[in-house]
């Protein structure tokens, strides 16, 4: 392939950086120094670094973290787990095909069974425990979003997991280490990119999570993204939106930037 016609196919590619991510960005920049009035102004800016926002800005982290921290926990044996089955390709397409269903149907199916009269408090009435106040909690919240971004962070795990030189768990096993130690030396290193390419997938998306908050958690988490959501449909502050959008921005761009990393070569296979 000439470079002229590498140019060519690059043309496509291009336009799409500028349409959909440069320009939707530039615009997010230039409303955030106008307010409400529609008035040239840096205080939005100001106002961000006020104690609620910055309350608002560490309860997003926050909820960040517990929501990526949790799926990994539950993703990174499944995912070495699936690697072991037979069938592992296909049970692979079984986690991944509740990401093609709709965000707002599976919140609605967890409202049913997180519910007064849902499955889950029909499940502890037989065990005894009673009706409880499920739905509008923090672990509403935190499960639905945790199944949610379950998918995105087992699969780069289960790539790198996949890629491990069998020939080195091997070879650890030869030298006299046992299964903790060959896991903390050998396979967890090795599959330490996977790792942070799923922590980037979960823990990105889940800063600015706001349907959720709503309709799970009842709006008794707040999140920039929840904020966001209320200056542009009702508050119509589209400038202090695109403020809290403009943060959010530099802080996936930061959280890229510390947890990326080159590939290692030399231990696949």
């Amino acid at each position: 392939m000439n470079r002229r016609t590498r140019t060519v196919y690059l043309v496509p590619y291009v336009l799409w950086i500028l349409l959909f991510v440069v320009a939707p960005i530039l615009l997010i920049v230039y409303y955030s120094f106008f307010d409400v009035d529609g008035n040239f102004t840096v205080d939005n800016y100001i106002h961000f670094f006020t104690p609620v926002y910055l309350k608002m800005t560490a309860s997003s982290f926050w909820y960040a973290f517990l929501i990526t921290v949790f799926t990994l926990l539950i993703s990174y044996p499944t995912a070495y787990l699936l690697t072991k089955l037979k069938h592992k390709q296909l049970w692979l397409l079984l986690i991944i095909l509740p990401t093609w269903i709709n965000l707002l149907l599976k919140a609605y199916a967890f409202i049913g069974i997180f519910g007064t009269y849902g499955a889950a408090n029909q499940f502890l009435e037989i065990l005894g425990i009673g009706s409880k106040q499920i739905l509008f909690t923090d672990f509403s919240f935190l499960f639905v979003s945790t199944y949610i971004f379950i998918p995105f962070m087992i699969l780069p795990i289960f790539n790198a997991i996949e890629e491990i030189n069998p020939t080195l768990i091997q070879a650890s096993r030869d030298l006299g280490a046992s299964s903790l130690t060959t896991f903390r030396r050998v396979i967890f290193p090795l599959t330490a990119d996977g790792v942070k390419s799923g922590c980037q997938a979960v823990f990105i998306p889940a800063l600015s999570l706001f349907m959720i908050t709503r309709l799970i958690a009842g709006n008794r988490v707040i999140t920039l993204g929840t904020a966001i959501e209320e200056h542009f449909l009702v508050t119509q502050d589209w400038g202090m939106g695109s403020t809290i959008g403009v943060f959010l921005i530099i802080a996936m761009i930061l959280i890229m930037f510390l947890t990326g990393s080159k590939k290692k070569r030399g231990a696949h296979k």
